[in-house]
């Protein structure tokens, strides 16, 4: 049987972006609209905020090649090492703030940006270079990413789809796309995601108040309950990869109507499988 741990009891408007980083061997995630980016070390059960903007949303980040964290505002792209200040290293000319953020293969990055008053988000391609790409135009809430070889999983939130893609290394170049998951609309919104080493997919179900586990093909195999409506993403950590680790959002609402765990950061132990550690990115590192 599953355990599920409140490790960081923190109200996070929008708790989102939980990613494992194996060089300090601690789990960071954000709370998107504060402009906060959090940390998690299992070993001493302790968290704290590690980096906070000048008051623009953190909409996701990536673990670079060296260790630094490649962080998401609005339109910028900074680099950020622990102790240095955060440089900027790249922009994408967009109306709205970024929305998820993925690290692929080959150090390119993924990051969908959200609607605007008249306009649709997007999801842009950013090569090594620092130059970018629009990948997929016109999304309703760009959010959760994952690969999984040469399959690469996007979820489209309002639209209630997670979509699956085949992804050229070289190139980056995403093709064929088919529908892999649509959830109806009385059951919550498919938000952030994983992938684990079986290739199945897990999503966090905004409104829904748990997490899914997914086939490749879409066959709901498992999902696991949260004291929290809204669960914003998910992703595997610890040494192993063996834990897996949820965000939580309390929004605009309180605890009362959102759910008593609505805002902290949760662990699940004793899943029957293990994640992969994520790709790194390698964007203006030469």
């Amino acid at each position: 049987m599953v355990r599920v741990e409140r490790v960081a009891d923190i109200h996070a408007h929008t708790g989102e972006g939980p990613l494992w980083h194996p060089n300090d061997q601690q789990l960071y995630w954000v709370d998107i609209p504060a402009g906060r980016l959090y940390r998690y070390d299992p070993g001493t059960d302790d968290h704290e905020i590690a980096y906070e903007t000048d008051g623009a949303p953190l909409g996701g980040y990536a673990i670079e090649a060296d260790g630094a964290l490649l962080l998401f505002t609005h339109g910028a792209i900074n680099r950020w090492d622990p102790g240095d200040d955060a440089e900027p290293v790249a922009s994408i000319d967009a109306d709205t703030r970024f929305n998820d953020v993925i690290a692929g293969p080959n150090g390119r990055v993924f990051c969908g940006t959200m609607p605007g008053e008249e306009t649709l988000g997007d999801l842009y391609r950013l090569e090594r270079d620092g130059t970018s790409t629009v990948a997929i135009e016109d999304v309703d809430i760009p959010n959760g990413m994952g690969f999984a070889g040469e399959t690469f999983y996007f979820t489209e939130s309002e639209a209630r789809r997670i979509s699956a893609y085949e992804y050229d290394r070289a190139t980056g170049e995403l093709s064929n796309e088919r529908t892999v998951v649509e959830t109806p609309a009385d059951d919550g919104v498919p938000d952030g995601m994983t992938v684990d080493e079986e290739g199945c997919i897990w999503s966090a179900r905004w409104n829904g108040g748990r997490v899914v586990r997914y086939s490749p093909d879409g066959e709901q195999l498992d999902e696991i309950e949260l004291p929290a409506r809204k669960v914003s993403s998910v992703t595997f950590g610890g040494p192993e990869y063996s834990d897996l680790y949820l965000t939580t959002a309390l929004d605009n609402g309180d605890r009362e109507t959102e759910g008593d765990g609505a805002g902290a950061l949760f662990r699940v132990s004793d899943v029957d499988v293990s994640g992969v550690p994520e790709y790194r990115s390698g964007i203006a590192l030469e």
